[in-house]
């Protein structure tokens, strides 16, 4: 069991019975204290994604979790539960559409670099590579001189996701989607 002192962004712990991913850790020494450090820590639950801020001091004795990310590929959904085959033993593990439901707007039968999260050997939730490759399903009609740094219109995305593309993209164009940002980036 590490210290608070000891744990570093991006590890999963275990807190109040749930298991927690570190975001942020923001370190502060208390002025006049005879003691230690306090360490407030930004998590966010890895089941729920409910973001939580807690504030430990250097010697309270936090638990890592038992967590693993396997990589993965969709193999096909069964009424609300969603099928993902590990890419390397070919595990199948089934995810509810209620638990990944803002995950599925990026991803389709060929999505690379995807990876199941497992606590204690049980599916909780998905990890998505940080850009993915989508076709433009619908989108006004592409204007011809429109360059690549002028004005933007929407466009709905296979999955049905909606972002904002620069106006010489058209329907059935591919393009990259930056996953945190929903954001364009470039054609693919």
């Amino acid at each position: 069991m590490p210290k608070a002192s000891e744990i570093k962004k991006n590890q999963a712990i275990e807190y109040e019975g749930r298991v927690y991913f570190v975001k942020d850790i923001e370190r502060s020494v208390p002025q006049g204290r005879a003691g230690g450090s306090l360490y407030r820590m930004r998590m966010y639950d890895v089941v729920t994604n409910q973001k939580l801020d807690e504030t430990f001091k250097d010697s309270d004795m936090l638990n890592l979790a038992d967590l693993v990310r396997r990589p993965a590929m969709f193999s096909y959904a069964d009424g609300d539960e969603y099928v993902f085959m590990d890419s390397e033993d070919f595990t199948q593990y089934m995810l509810n559409r209620s638990a990944i439901e803002e995950e599925l707007l990026f991803i389709t039968e060929d999505t690379q670099g995807l990876m199941v999260i497992l606590v204690s050997e049980t599916p909780v939730a998905l990890d998505l590579p940080p850009t993915v490759e989508l076709v433009v399903a619908e989108t006004d009609p592409s204007i011809k001189g429109g360059s690549a740094t002028a004005r933007t219109k929407p466009a709905r995305l296979s999955t049905g996701l909606v972002v904002q593309v620069p106006e010489h993209i058209s329907t059935g164009d591919r393009i990259k989607v930056n996953v945190e940002e929903r954001k364009f980036l470039s054609r693919a």
